[in-house]
């Protein structure tokens, strides 16, 4: 094939562009919240731990909204516990657009290890931890949400605000085991997969009906430095 005058025609690489009527969603973990220390377990929100955010995690959510002040951001979404409100609240304040609420993006509930005490069950090492591993599945802790049930509402919350946002860019601030869940249903991966998110990291989905193409997970390059920089460290 040649064109017109004779010269070969060259097909370069194209950037990926979401295709028409997809919903763009950038999925951010809430930032460091309050550490839990034994006997003073964290408020409850509909029998979940509610901890605000730590000093570190108000730095965290600077960085955020420093990183998505230059995205055109349709709209933002929190769950019902504050630390996804604090973390979001910085963009929120420089772009101007209010903070809807998503419930079934909340944390997975961990039964008998609300409230906090989940993390010192991990760092004491608790063998149902070695269960939920093996089996995939959060329902190894006492009483905690089967994974299962925990898959089936964030894909319906996602499903939800892709119906509300054709065409746009949206942010959702969210926990660690529900994003892990999002990208469990689109990746068709084990279900424990993607439980790794870090603090204030961003992920990023593409999705449109039940095509959902993953294009980041776990971003923390607008946390460079974090522990050469800690508040405590700053002047």
């Amino acid at each position: 094939m040649s064109t017109p005058d004779g010269e070969t025609p060259e097909f370069d690489q194209r950037p990926f562009s979401a295709p028409a009527g997809a919903t763009e969603v950038l999925l951010v973990r809430h930032g460091q919240s309050a550490p839990f220390r034994p006997g003073a377990p964290f408020a409850l929100v509909d029998g979940q731990g509610d901890p605000p955010l730590s000093d570190f995690g108000r730095w965290q959510a600077d960085r955020i909204a420093e990183r998505l002040a230059g995205e055109s951001v349709d709209a933002v979404y929190v769950t019902t516990l504050r630390r996804t409100v604090e973390t979001i609240a910085p963009l929120v304040d420089r772009v101007g657009v209010e903070a809807r609420v998503e419930p079934d993006l909340r944390e997975v509930h961990l039964g008998e290890w609300e409230g906090g005490l989940f993390r010192q069950k991990v760092a004491e090492g608790h063998p149902a931890l070695a269960r939920m591993d093996r089996d995939q599945d959060w329902g190894a802790i006492p009483g905690a949400e089967p994974v299962a049930a925990l898959r089936a509402r964030v894909r319906g919350a996602i499903e939800r605000i892709h119906a509300a946002h054709p065409d746009q860019r949206v942010v959702a601030v969210s926990h660690g085991g529900a994003i892990g869940a999002v990208l469990a249903e689109a990746s068709g991966s084990r279900s424990l997969a993607f439980s790794g998110a870090d603090n204030a990291s961003i992920s990023h989905l593409v999705i449109l009906g039940d095509r959902w193409i993953v294009r980041r997970f776990n971003d923390t390059g607008h946390l460079a430095g974090e522990l050469s920089t800690r508040p405590d460290q700053l002047t």
